[in-house]
């Protein structure tokens, strides 16, 4: 596959879960984003907190520094003293902004390139793929705590309970090409309703 199309593919990747994890936080109300179902769970704005801390560390001059910067206070990411929504809107925000420059200075000779987290060598497309697996375990955690909070009205993020033969019905009536599987995802027009 041209390094271009897997440049493509992982920004897209993870647009659908930045996407995901605001969609799920606006059905939440502040007060529920800091909460936590015990003390050894974290919240919503914790997770938030620990993924800003990490994408800031790990793609701020990710060419030439180490990922794990010494600035970092991971401990203290897990603290869970944000407790407004525009807090955790902004860092989200800002911590999504930073990794997306980073890809955006990425070129289709840079992949193979070796870059440091912790002094272990990655190729800049491994790095790209352990950032994916690590947001999307994360972001399917604020998806869970905010159904876990909502309840009643959960709007799916998904396809919804019982639409599955309708959605596949659809899908099958179309014709066959090539497109990349978030477009629908990210186009949620196209999911059934429920």
């Amino acid at each position: 596959m041209p390094n271009i199309q897997y440049l493509f593919s992982a920004k897209r990747q993870f647009q659908m879960y930045k996407t995901l994890g605001e969609k799920a936080m606006e059905q939440v109300d502040e007060a529920r984003l800091s909460w936590q179902a015990n003390e050894e769970s974290n919240s919503i704005a914790t997770i938030v907190k620990h993924m800003w801390g990490n994408m800031l560390s790990r793609w701020t001059d990710f060419l030439t520094t180490d990922g794990e910067k010494p600035w970092r206070q991971r401990d203290a990411e897990f603290e869970n003293d944000w407790k407004d929504r525009e807090t955790i809107m902004k860092k989200w925000e800002e911590g999504w902004q930073c990794l997306y420059n980073a890809l955006d200075s990425i070129t289709d000779d840079d992949l193979e390139r070796i870059i440091y987290i912790r002094n272990e060598g990655h190729t800049i497309l491994e790095a790209i793929n352990r950032q994916i697996a690590h947001y999307s375990y994360h972001v399917g955690q604020v998806v869970y705590i905010a159904k876990l909070c909502k309840n009643d009205g959960w709007k799916s993020l998904s396809i919804p309970r019982n639409k599955s033969n309708e959605y596949n019905s659809g899908k099958f009536s179309q014709e066959k090409e090539r497109k990349h599987f978030t477009d629908d995802w990210i186009d949620k027009t196209k999911l059934p309703e429920g």
